[in-house]
């Protein structure tokens, strides 16, 4: 065990966590998982837009993400594990792509099909589901392989549905991070008990190696990651204000000052981002 942790972005209950690291490939991990893991995600964990036009207000965050699959595949079938209320879903329907949802919360499924007009598979397993689908050009998991007790095997259920030339994109939190480094057991993106596992990059650059996956971006200052990099020290200097004064209070100001000036060692060469992005290819026929 390196240490222990608390539910310090919620606060959902006073309970502690165990969080332990192989020492070989530097896997974060929480063990054990709780049984009752279901409970750490409230309705309110998922917004939901009051309708399609707020949806897709909101979704104008995220086109990076959309920007990001046509520069390597243009058109064709795409699925996004874990997608919630489906705001990248929709960039991707609205760029053309025939789109294809799994997600285990009933409400997102009935808002992604009713709201959103894209299939939804109700579904907590993933790699299960995806055994009865078809073949896809692009599968995206943002920020979702973290939260999944077998990250491998869905990650080796998605690889087995990737056309020739199809793409896995993957946004995980980055536990070689200078923030993670800095904060340890108040990280925000530790997010524990949440966040199962935290995968390096190597780890799982050695794993598409394996499976025959070429890498076409490895990054941590996407759009995405940048945002990333400010809510961690925000939320993070909440958690240790909450750990020393027992109330919660969000250092907005002094988290902004923060992220300004580490912003060398963050955009830097070091891969130091709090969060990676990660582009994955099947090599074409």
């Amino acid at each position: 065990m390196l240490y222990t942790t608390k539910d310090w972005n919620r606060g959902l209950s006073a309970e502690t966590f165990s969080i332990s690291r192989c020492p070989t490939c530097t896997l974060t991990f929480l063990e054990p998982v709780p049984d009752d893991l279901g409970r750490y995600y409230p309705p309110a964990y998922y917004p939901m837009p009051a309708s399609l036009r707020e949806l897709a207000a909101v979704a104008e965050a995220e086109r990076y993400k959309i920007d990001l699959v046509r520069s390597v595949v243009r058109s064709g079938r795409l699925l996004e594990i874990g997608p919630a209320t489906g705001t990248f879903a929709y960039l991707a329907k609205q760029a053309g792509f025939e789109v294809e949802t799994i997600e285990m919360d009933a409400a997102c499924c009935e808002f992604l099909e009713t709201v959103v007009g894209v299939r939804a598979v109700k579904s907590a397993d993933a790699a299960r589901t995806l055994a009865t689908l078809d073949g896809y050009d692009a599968i995206a998991l943002w920020h979702v392989i973290e939260h999944l007790a077998d990250p491998w095997e869905t990650l080796e259920a998605a690889r087995q549905r990737l056309k020739p030339g199809g793409v896995l994109l993957i946004a995980t939190p980055n536990p070689a991070s200078f923030q993670y480094r800095l904060f340890g057991r108040y990280w925000a993106h530790l997010d524990a008990p949440r966040h199962l596992e935290l995968i390096p990059v190597d780890r799982l650059i050695r794993w598409a190696d394996g499976a025959g996956l070429t890498v076409a971006l490895k990054t941590t200052t996407d759009p995405g990651g940048l945002g990333w990099n400010l809510f961690g020290w925000i939320e993070s200097l909440a958690n240790l204000v909450s750990r020393l004064t027992g109330r919660r209070r969000t250092p907005t100001l002094l988290g902004r000052v923060c992220s300004r000036l580490m912003r060398p060692i963050e955009r830097g060469s070091g891969f130091n981002g709090a969060t990676y992005t990660l582009v994955l290819q099947r090599p074409a026929a």
